[in-house]
């Protein structure tokens, strides 16, 4: 296998524990973490903004930078990070075989003429909102669609962003996969065996 791996998903799909297998499968690393541990050793940013600013944004936030682009009164955190962040995705990539989680890697890679393999990991709300509930403890209905709905719209704005494309749009990746239909182990199965092929 020769191609990098990005996996783009919606939350509580399980793209982390699917991408962790496949990267374990194909003998290849996983990058997740570990682009925000660079980005914060390339950029000086404390590693909770990283975090908070490397892959979310708030409509509101969307809107404000768009009036705000270029302003020498409004400098732009987020796109500082996100710059960087492409420069790590784009280093991680260049070392060889990968997979790399969300943060438009499948549009930074692209731009770069990389050759990748672009996968969107979904799933229904129930399934997710059960794997959520088994992640963090929280099980009222409620809250969990609050918490699915909420980081979502953020990574959706974020993708938006920063690529200009709709996030989950099947024209923008090569596999698109019902983990709650499918199954963890049956998503592994299809997203190596596409690489390999």
């Amino acid at each position: 296998m020769n191609k990098v791996i990005t996996i783009s998903r919606e939350y509580g799909a399980g793209g982390h524990a699917i991408g962790k297998r496949v990267a374990q499968e194909l003998g290849v690393e996983i990058y997740d973490k570990d682009i925000v541990r660079e980005t914060v050793k390339a950029s000086g940013y404390e590693p909770e903004l990283v975090e908070q600013e490397g892959e979310d944004v708030t409509k509101t936030g969307s809107i404000l930078k768009s009036i705000c682009a270029g302003g020498a009164f409004f400098p732009d955190t987020q796109t500082a990070i996100h710059d960087v962040q492409s420069l790590v995705i784009l280093q991680f990539a260049q070392a060889g075989p990968c997979v790399i989680l969300g943060r438009c890697a499948d549009e930074v890679l692209r731009a770069a003429d990389i050759e990748t393999l672009n996968v969107f990991i979904h799933a229904d709300d129930l399934h997710r909102a059960d794997r959520l509930s088994k992640m963090t403890g929280v099980t009222d209905p409620a809250e969990l669609q609050r918490m699915l709905t909420k980081r979502d719209a953020s990574r959706r704005a974020y993708y938006t962003h920063y690529t200009g494309k709709r996030w989950g749009d099947t024209h923008n990746y090569h596999l698109s996969l019902d983990s709650g239909a499918l199954g963890d182990d049956l998503c592994v199965k299809l997203i190596v065996e596409a690489a390999r092929a």
